[in-house]
């Protein structure tokens, strides 16, 4: 980012500076912009998932502290969304803009033809698995879920207790353990899920394997952030237009898929220019509504989500009104607390997931080992 506008008239702060990149390198690049202090736009885009990894420095500015005083509009959010940006010493990196609240997609002709009822599917984690089952021997050829690891993921968001992160607690103490039950039964499902054949072992979301099922129509079902019908409905299973539809997650689970932040760096000449084009972005309600409407980005913004749009129907999902779903669920997602150390505890998990459905590993010995690595990398 670096192209500015503000509301009354556009602002070129930097003509040099404006460029857009794809996901990875964006960050890349700012990481690298950050750590040597010359070459960020004046204002910059920040997925969660790398929040913790910038706020780690301190190249981006405490927008908490005058003249900013971001606090203040803090009530004027979705609750989960203002912990994401703070650091464990209190600094706020980014303002949120859109979010990402979790759903359960399904294919309503599939499991019509199974007999199985949407509420069964999400009833509870062992319903999803046995009626799965049932989903995929009706319609041959076809997998309940692109990958088993997904299960895992959502296991492990939800259910946290107050003041943990994902991986650590306030006090930097490791919670990954083969005694934590959060763990091991993510871990226990994704290897019931795995083992029962209803995976299409596809990896992470865009991987291309992940891709080629979904435009097959070869998935019963899949679990994402609402932002995931703008993809369907372009390009990603256009063919399969009206035979989708949207509930919430099993078992009575709500889990976030990602958001994003806007962030001014310390060594912005425009940092006075850029607070107001990101406060305009985020706590405008009107801008806030128009994004969504072009991008299908789901406000952060708690008004704009009340805006009589979100209750229309979705055409891709045959007229369900299923952004209604989607703000319910984002009222109900709890923060979470985040880490530096998070991307790499992450990836360890990961890892011992993987080995736990490849078989190489059972869940008490794949903990353990990532217990150890992680309690290694935070010394």
């Amino acid at each position: 980012m670096g192209g500015l506008t503000t509301p009354n008239q556009p602002v070129l702060l930097d003509p040099s500076q404006d460029k857009s990149l794809a996901y990875a390198d964006h960050h890349t690049a700012l990481t690298t912009a950050l750590s040597t202090g010359k070459g960020a736009a004046d204002m910059v885009a920040i997925d969660f998932g790398y929040v913790a990894r910038f706020a780690e420095g301190n190249g981006l500015v405490d927008i908490s502290k005058a003249p900013y005083n971001a606090g203040q509009f803090r009530n004027q959010f979705v609750a989960y969304t203002y912990p994401q940006a703070m650091t464990q010493d209190g600094r706020m990196v980014g303002m949120p803009t859109d979010i990402g609240p979790g759903a359960m997609f399904y294919r309503t002709d599939m499991l019509k033809k199974a007999g199985v009822s949407p509420a069964l599917m999400n009833k509870s984690w062992e319903s999803y698995i046995a009626n799965g089952k049932k989903v995929v021997a009706a319609n041959p050829g076809s997998f309940l879920i692109p990958d088993a690891g997904q299960a895992a993921q959502i296991i492990i968001r939800t259910g946290l207790k107050s003041g943990e992160g994902l991986f650590f607690d306030k006090s930097n103490n490791v919670l990954v353990d083969p005694k934590n039950p959060r763990f091991v039964r993510a871990f226990t499902i994704a290897k019931q899920i795995r083992d029962a054949k209803l995976d299409a072992r596809a990896g992470g979301a865009f991987s291309p394997e992940w891709t080629t099922a979904f435009q097959k129509g070869n998935l019963a079902t899949e679990f994402s952030g609402a932002w995931l019908v703008g993809h369907m409905q372009n390009w990603l299973a256009k063919d399969f237009s009206g035979k989708w539809a949207s509930q919430q997650l099993p078992g009575n689970t709500f889990a976030s898929w990602g958001g994003s932040f806007y962030g001014i760096p310390q060594q912005s000449q425009n940092k006075t220019e850029a607070w107001a084009l990101i406060k305009y972005l985020t706590t405008n309600k009107a801008q806030q509504v128009l994004a969504f409407k072009t991008t299908g980005a789901f406000p952060a913004l708690r008004s704009a989500a009340n805006d009589p749009v979100f209750n229309e129907g979705v055409p891709y999902l045959n007229g369900q009104k299923a952004r209604v779903l989607w703000r319910q669920a984002a009222l109900k997602i709890q923060p979470l607390d985040v880490n530096r150390l998070d991307p790499i505890a992450e990836q360890i998990v990961n890892d011992a997931l993987n080995s736990v459905l490849d078989g190489s590993k059972d869940i008490t010995a794949a903990l353990t080992e990532a217990k150890n690595l992680i309690t290694r990398r935070a010394r």
